[in-house]
């Protein structure tokens, strides 16, 4: 079988998260500049080897006081760290739509395991007759495992940010000719 190269297509992908504040409300964030490219052995998405990577400075949630408290020391530290990856290890079919996607997400140069729920959208000719592919990508990390520990204490019990971060991730590949 061929080796086929999937790119991302930014315009009609996107890369959320969701953090609990006040442990009552949760907020979005999202990056507004990222890569990725999937590698497949013909048109099987089963074992692709995918590589992502977000810029730290894109990181927005609709408030730019928050978006620089997330790019400075206590989060990210977007001036020494100014990416983020992953790299999968695994990309195992579990049903007809769904995988299990396993990797390495580098957060601030520290690396962890990371385990992901991926659903295969289907592959289907745009207009113009570039095939694309589609995945709804979603799980839960812990923050404190990049490092990420900043937080504040409440005076009624509780912390300020969850240490739970759920990611909801829409992506639409396209095949390279």
């Amino acid at each position: 079988m061929k080796n086929l190269q999937w790119n991302l297509d930014p315009a009609h992908s996107e890369i959320q998260f969701k953090v609990k504040h006040l442990m009552v409300t949760n907020v979005t964030g999202r990056f507004k500049d990222f890569t990725a490219q999937i590698q497949t052995n013909g048109e099987d998405f089963e074992n692709a080897k995918i590589t992502f990577a977000a810029k730290i400075d894109s990181v927005d949630t609709g408030n730019v006081d928050r978006d620089n408290h997330l790019r400075s020391g206590d989060f990210f530290d977007a001036d020494n760290y100014p990416e983020l990856s992953f790299v999968s290890s695994k990309f195992t079919k579990i049903s007809d739509d769904l995988f299990a996607l396993e990797g390495i997400m580098n957060i601030k140069g520290k690396e962890a395991p990371l385990t992901l729920q991926a659903e295969y959208g289907g592959k289907m000719k745009d207009p113009w007759g570039n095939t694309k592919a589609g995945f709804t990508i979603s799980g839960k990390i812990n923050r404190k495992d990049w490092d990420l520990n900043w937080n504040a204490a409440l005076e009624t019990g509780g912390w300020l940010v969850s240490d739970e971060v759920r990611l909801n991730i829409e992506i639409q590949l396209l095949l390279q000719s």
